[in-house]
């Protein structure tokens, strides 16, 4: 599982025009995820996000985190973050979960971050979408299940 995990002050997703999901400060996440991931790989990103201290205390330094400081979440499954562009001009994607599998584990995923106290908003699963953000600092972050030692 793969998030790209980006601070913002304000961020939206439509589909065909219409706004599906909003959020005033908080963290836009854009989440892949392959084959190989299970429920517990999304229970360990919910919370790894949900903990991750990446927004400044009084003395700004990255102290808090969207829990801390009550941010919420937009969250936009994006499988193409799964692309293999080693070989070629175009990208294979055939790391990337097969639609029924990933949909289920995205929705968990989103559970979980609900469970941990978070507002979630979300795109739409398998929809063209159209994301705006205004990314704060700016901060980005590349989180891999696969790499949590």
């Amino acid at each position: 599982m793969r998030v790209v995990v980006q601070r913002s002050k304000q961020a939206s997703v439509a589909v065909d025009g219409e706004t599906v999901g909003s959020i005033d400060k908080g963290l836009v996440l854009l989440v892949g995820l392959t084959h190989e991931d299970t429920q517990e790989d999304t229970r360990w990103m919910a919370d790894k996000i949900a903990n991750l201290r990446i927004f400044e205390d009084n003395s700004e330094k990255m102290n808090l985190s969207v829990l801390d400081t009550g941010g919420d979440i937009l969250s936009i499954s994006q499988f193409t973050l799964y692309g293999d562009c080693r070989k070629g001009r175009r990208p294979n994607f055939m790391s990337a979960a097969k639609p029924d599998q990933a949909q289920m584990l995205y929705e968990l995923f989103n559970d979980a971050l609900k469970n941990a106290g978070l507002q979630v908003e979300t795109g739409r699963f398998g929809a063209m979408m159209e994301v705006s953000l205004v990314n704060w600092g700016p901060v980005t972050l590349i989180l891999d299940s696969r790499q949590k030692e």
